[in-house]
Order: structure tokens, then sequence, then C-alpha cells
């Protein structure tokens, strides 16, 4: 499998060129850039009031524990958190600050789903940050991108679409797609590419949180529902591909 380069970073919001590569699974040489990177601070909308800081769920959340709790989960999201099914996401590797948020949104009808809203309505506080660290603790295993669409969509993830005012993806979720633990965004390798189009779907029709203002439920909701409305059906099928092959 090729290396790809993967150049860019975020410290708070600006981007440096100091990251080493990651890697895709497909053969096919990577595109050559063609645009220059587009900063996710001069592009991405801010809400008006800064956000809470995320729960820290490692102040009181233990893995082990995580465990027990979790080995219901396995039935959807798989052994270890690396689902088989494409319409349910991958928890392994994810940021745990981002899925303490999200358990507490389910539990809370923030984010409204038939299966997730009853799971997380009979957690507390201690399970769901003990959920949170065990996942983050596993190791997420890779898939394979669509050879037809990765390329572009790694350009996009990597120098976002000027002309669109759509910011780049690595801006936040990271050259690796790890995500940012700190800001709460949400690690993006090796995830469903099914699952991750009907995310960026969700959020650019409004129907990823509930409420009266959807797009302040999560901290980071503003930024994701203005930008989701920015994307083509094109660009969310490409990136979904390239995120689905992210090693």
């Amino acid at each position: 499998m090729p290396q790809l380069p993967s150049c860019l970073t975020v410290a708070s919001a600006v981007l440096c060129l100091v990251i080493p590569a990651l890697t895709v699974a497909q053969t096919a040489p990577a595109p050559a850039a063609a645009n220059p990177s587009l900063s996710a601070a001069a592009a991405a909308p801010t809400a008006a009031a800064a956000p809470a800081a995320p729960l820290d769920p490692f102040a009181d959340g233990k893995a082990d524990a995580g465990a027990t709790k979790a080995a219901v989960c396995a039935a959807c999201h798989g052994p270890n958190g690396n689902s088989a099914n494409p319409a349910w996401p991958r928890l392994a590797g994810q940021s745990a600050v981002y899925l303490a948020e999200q358990l507490r949104l389910f539990r809370s009808g923030g984010r409204a789903n038939p299966v997730m809203m009853p799971m997380a309505t009979s957690l507390s506080d201690q399970d769901i940050d003990n959920i949170a660290v065990y996942y983050e603790a596993q190791t997420v295993t890779g898939l394979e991108a669509d050879p037809s669409y990765w390329q572009s969509g790694q350009a996009l993830y990597e120098r976002g679409d000027r002309a669109h005012e759509i910011p780049a993806c690595v801006a936040c979720h990271g050259p690796a797609g790890r995500g940012n633990l700190a800001a709460g965004y949400p690690a993006l390798r090796a995830q469903e590419s099914v699952y991750v189009v009907k995310q960026l779907g969700d959020y650019a029709s409004g129907a990823r949180y509930a409420g009266s203002n959807p797009s302040t439920v999560s901290r980071n909701g503003v930024m994701m529902f203005t930008i989701a409305k920015r994307l083509s059906p094109e660009q969310i099928r490409d990136v979904a591909s390239y995120l689905q092959g992210m090693r």
C-alpha cells in the first residue's frame, strides 16, 4: 500500500506543515496538490457564544469497567468497537470526549435515534465515562477505500474547497483522522463510508440533532451544520470513501 502525503495539522485554528504521511488502503497514486490550504478559522463559521469546555471522561472513567458495560454494544458495533455493518459506526479508537458527549445527547434526547436512545437512558454518568474511555483504548481495523473516489476525497480532506468556502477537514480531524481530543472533534479514520455519508446528510438537513435549534445542541454543531450544507453529494461520497480507507 502506498504512503500518501498528508501535511496539514491544526494548533487552535492555525495550520502547520509539520505532520508525516498517513496510509490509505489503495494502490493508485495520490493526486498532486492543486490548491493552497484553506484555513478552518477563515472559512468555518463560529457560534455566537463560546461553547462550554468538554467534560473529561478520563477524570473518573475506567476502561475495565467500560469493557464490561460495553459487552451489549458489540451486537451492533462489533468486537472491540469494529463494526461489520456499514450503517453502524466504528467506535474503536474514537475520542472519549466525543463519545461521552454523544452518549449524553442520546440519553437526553438531544440526538434522536430509536436504537441508541433506549440504550443510553439506562447509563449513568460513570457508565458513560467508563464506556468512552474503553472504546478510545481500542484499535480500529482498516477498511478499503473505493478506488473511484478516494483521491478526490483526499484532496477535499487535506485542502478543502476555497471556491465553496469549505475548510480542510484535516484542520479539526487531524492528518491521520484521529480527531482532536481537547476540542472533542471525533476520529474519522477507517470509519464506514455509508455511516459518514448518512451523518453528513443529517448535518446538512438539520436532522443530526433534535430541538428547536439543533445546530447548538452539540458544542461543535454550528460548524458542522454549516459546512455540511456547502458539500455536494459527490463531495460527501468522495470524502467518505477516503475516510474509510484511512490507516
